[in-house]
């Protein structure tokens, strides 16, 4: 079974920055794709950021030029660099892979 797991997570005034990482327990030749997804309370969970293993990127059009998704391929990792932080970017952030792998979780809480 693969492990992910999340960190970076906080509290954030708008026009802020965090960033977010992803440490998987397997290497990530053996995954197609890594991504990041939110979900906000009473929401459903939303795509944010994905790359393929090809380095296909994909974004959410509401973090366009805000937020940029990396990876190191030695350290199994995954990043997200989120800049220009809104209030509505508050929520849950979740490293996926493969669209089946989950991990637990980081709260991003962004204040006005």
């Amino acid at each position: 079974q693969v492990q992910l797991v999340e960190s970076g997570g906080g509290l954030v005034q708008a026009g802020g920055s965090l960033r977010l990482s992803c440490a998987a327990s397997r290497p990530f030749f053996t995954f197609n794709s890594m991504g990041w997804y939110r979900q906000a309370p009473g929401k459903q969970r939303d795509m944010v950021a994905t790359i393929t293993r090809g380095g296909t990127i994909n974004y959410a059009d509401s973090v366009k030029g805000r937020f940029t998704i990396s990876r190191d391929n030695a350290k199994s990792t995954v990043y997200l660099q989120m800049n220009s932080l809104k209030p509505e970017d508050t929520a849950v952030y979740y490293c996926n892979e493969d669209n089946t792998y989950w991990g637990q979780g980081t709260q991003v809480t962004v204040s006005s």
